[in-house]
């Protein structure tokens, strides 16, 4: 999806999708049960930002432990190896940076006002002053090698269930008279998490606040208008 997780969430032990927020090993212990002498939420975000602004493959071991100001072993000890370091950054970012998805698609307003909150709030998080462009869901890795499949399969299935959760909110919409009978909750879903995509690659790009708020627009002229619902 877009940059946003689902209100579905599909979890396993290594790997999880969704809206939902996802519980961290507590990593405040190392092992043995004693106190790690580092902020792990501090050195997670740190690694976020590097992972979010290079990509998976292109963020080095030399790259985190400079940002993280830890030791490979206590990158390794904390976190047992890059893989699991970028998950656990995907979880992050979840948790800190995608709130105004959730927040649009659980909105008590109609399903065009719920739409355009997703695409504006889309525009503001993608274009944030001081942090990476885009979304890391989108940018993460979208070029991967044949060693980092298991990666960018991971990060298509966060936006698989972004795109589900657009269409939920659209059925549900369809369902109380908001959009036509007939109307395509999944094409439309298809749409809507493109644009968004596209949004994050143009935000990538440089393209300002400003121009990423066109785009929302444009997007949400699609929908059909208020007098064709009330009728169909």
């Amino acid at each position: 999806m877009p940059c946003f997780v689902s209100i579905v969430t599909l979890c396993t032990t290594s790997k999880s999708t969704g809206f939902v927020s996802i519980t961290m090993d507590n990593l405040e212990k190392a092992r043995g049960g004693r106190p790690r002498a580092f902020d792990p939420d501090r050195a997670l975000d740190a690694a976020m930002h590097l992972f979010w602004e290079h990509g998976y493959e292109a963020t080095s071991l030399a790259m985190l432990r400079e940002a993280m100001g830890l030791t490979p072993p206590q990158i390794y000890n904390a976190f047992t190896d890059k893989e699991t370091l970028f998950r656990r950054a995907l979880t992050r970012y979840h948790e800190t940076e995608i709130g105004f998805a959730l927040d649009a698609l659980s909105a008590p307003v109609s399903t065009r006002e719920a739409i355009r909150l997703l695409l504006l709030g889309a525009a503001e998080a993608y274009s944030r002053p001081g942090k990476p462009g885009g979304c890391l869901f989108v940018s993460g890795a979208l070029a991967a090698s044949p060693q980092a499949q298991a990666i960018a399969d991971e990060l298509k299935s966060y936006r698989k269930a972004s795109e589900a959760a657009i269409a939920e909110r659209l059925a549900k919409g369809r369902a109380v008279g908001d959009l036509p009978e007939g109307f395509s909750v999944e094409s439309f879903a298809k749409y809507i998490a493109g644009v968004m995509n596209g949004m994050s690659i143009q935000a990538r790009d440089g393209a300002s606040v400003e121009e990423l708020r066109i785009m929302a627009q444009t997007a949400l002229a699609a929908l059909p208008p208020e007098e064709q619902k009330r009728g169909a």
